[in-house]
């Protein structure tokens, strides 16, 4: 099964409707992505992967905001953070960098989202490949994700 596929199926367990679109010239970046859907950038979903205490965390930041490592090490209780690796960020979520997704990870791992996402009506998150992206609104992202729901940014 391809990313997308797990994605969409993450979806479907989740009880998600979400829109899943390709385009060709990519969405690897917030500002690739807001101007692919025609959207603000700030409903943008950056998944960012980071390691809290060495613990890896999944940060899905607004695509405005810059991620305070502070807060996200204070929201999930640890001292210090890092940015993982490429290969991590692979072997964790089983996506490459700029195609993680919020949902369908290859691992369980905390999921901490930035309150600023819920200021838009729908939002727009990788779904599996830097050419895959889906809407979904960041109150329903918000529940099938678990996650804390606090400030991120700087």
């Amino acid at each position: 099964m391809d990313g997308v596929e797990r994605v969409r199926d993450a979806a479907r367990r989740l009880g998600l409707d979400i829109d899943v679109r390709r385009f060709p010239e990519g969405t690897r970046t917030a500002s690739d992505a807001a101007r692919a859907v025609g959207c603000p950038i700030g409903g943008i979903v950056k998944s960012l992967i980071f390691a809290v205490d060495e613990r890896v965390v999944l940060a899905l930041v607004s695509g405005a905001n810059q991620l305070d490592e502070a807060r996200l090490a204070a929201a999930a209780g640890g001292l210090t953070c890092r940015r993982v690796t490429a290969d991590e960020v692979r072997a964790t979520t089983g996506y490459p960098i700029g195609g993680v997704p919020p949902i369908g990870l290859a691992t369980a791992v905390p999921e901490f989202l930035d309150e600023d996402l819920l200021t838009h009506d729908i939002v727009w998150a990788a779904a599996g490949t830097p050419h895959h992206v889906f809407s979904v609104t960041p109150t329903a992202l918000a529940t099938a994700s678990g996650g804390w729901v606090g400030p991120l940014r700087r």
